[in-house]
């Protein structure tokens, strides 16, 4: 337990107001017991913690599910701590094995570098720059020789690393492990090492990882860094964890008008979740809505579009949420049509031509056979009429608006 002994008043009850906002929505933090007495230290000698997460960039953007971590360092930084963000650039190019079932493809250092760029602007959004240490990892590797890295491995066994759930998982499929992925968390628990770091924020998933950065700090002088794990966000599916190759994500670049309509899609129990996680409310407010879900009372419609709101908000402006509500109020709700519809031109084959083949050439159906069955279902429009002959033809010269299901809309300019 924390041994708070000879610490002034003062200094203890700060370090319990902060212990309460670093706990706010944390899954584990370890060592059980050492969080409110490392505060109180810091506090006590006015020196902030240095507090550590590192991201690969494996891909251009980041995603909703990002902010989880990024929301945990903000409330570090808004305490008073050091935040250093650490871009893994030389991680990347392994390729955290952490839940893949298959050895990730190597990437180059080009496609590294471009997807690094993009994060900054991103973090920011969350992040306060001045209070932002920015790292790469590439700089105490890139330096290493070759004898330097046979001794970081020899700090590991092979025993221990295969202890991972993922490699186990893996071996009992008899799929491929690559040396280097078994090298890892040796590694990403290296950087800790090298930027001193007090603490370390990551996923519930990354475990492992990030006790091995206290495993590798056991010899320094400054001690072992704490571990404060946050709950894994689920996609828009309520399943899987959200990621980009599953397509159940939200990007913070997206469009404000993806932003809104994805979260309005979400289900009223993972917009509990939502809110627990990446939203700023206060955990009063998530409770009694977690409440009123589970009754089936309140008003989800209203809570949503309020998530929805604070979203686009954060990663756009309070001008384009208003924007993106009103939107989807007309286009979605009332069935409206979009303000921006995308003009198409289509090459006829004559005069005229039947519609199954003008909606697959605009791109509105995959195939005149899916065409046809969308006609015959009832879900196609010309000029606000439902067209349920697959006959029916399109004149050329005369331009005409076209809805497909509920949401493709196109102006087809039909031109001989």
């Amino acid at each position: 337990m924390d041994d708070l002994d000879g610490f002034p008043a003062a200094v203890v009850a700060e370090a319990r107001r902060q212990a309460e906002v670093v706990e706010r929505g944390a899954a584990e933090i370890l060592p059980e017991g050492e969080l409110v007495g490392r505060l109180a230290a810091s506090i006590d000698a006015g020196r902030p913690l240095r507090v550590k997460a590192g991201f690969d960039p494996t891909a251009p953007d980041l995603h909703l599910g990002h902010t989880v971590l990024l929301q945990k360092l903000r409330h570090f930084q808004e305490l008073g701590h050091q935040v250093i963000f650490l871009i893994g650039d030389f991680t990347a190019a392994i390729g955290d094995p952490t839940g893949k079932q298959e050895t990730r493809p190597v990437l180059s250092p080009e496609q590294i570098e471009a997807n690094a760029a993009t994060y900054l602007e991103q973090v920011y959004t969350i992040l306060d720059p001045e209070g932002t240490e920015v790292r790469r990892n590439s700089e105490w590797f890139g330096a290493m020789s070759a004898a330097d890295m046979v001794r970081l491995a020899a700090r590991g066994t092979v025993a221990r690393l295969l202890e991972r759930d993922d490699f186990t998982k893996r071996m009992a499929a008899n799929r491929a492990i690559g040396v280097h992925e078994l090298l890892y968390p040796l590694i990403q628990g290296y950087d800790s090492v090298a930027l001193e770091a007090d603490v370390e924020v990551g996923g519930t998933d990354q475990k492992f990882n990030l006790l091995m950065g206290r495993e590798l700090q056991r010899e320094e002088v400054r001690g072992q860094q704490l571990v404060v794990m946050l709950p894994i966000l689920e996609g828009l599916d309520g399943v899987q964890k959200m990621s980009k190759s599953l397509g159940n994500y939200i990007g913070l670049r997206e469009t404000p008008k993806a932003i809104y309509g994805k979260t309005m899609s979400i289900s009223d129990a993972l917009m509990v979740r939502y809110y627990e996680l990446v939203s700023g409310v206060g955990p009063a407010v998530v409770e009694r809505l977690r409440d009123e879900v589970a009754a089936g009372g309140g008003d989800p419609m209203a809570a949503k579009k309020a998530l929805a709101r604070e979203l686009v908000g954060r990663f756009h402006s309070v001008a384009a949420a208003a924007e993106a509500e009103a939107g989807f109020e007309r286009e979605v709700q009332g069935r409206g049509v979009p303000e921006e519809v995308p003009e198409v031109v289509v090459r006829l084959d004559g005069e005229r031509e039947w519609l199954p083949g003008i909606l697959t050439k605009a791109g509105l159906t995959p195939s005149t056979s899916d065409a046809i069955r969308m006609i015959r279902q009832g879900a196609v429009r010309v000029e606000g009429e439902r067209i349920t002959d697959k006959g029916f033809q399109i004149v050329a010269g005369k331009k005409v608006l076209v809805r497909v299901g509920k949401r493709r809309y196109a102006r087809i300019d039909p031109r001989t």
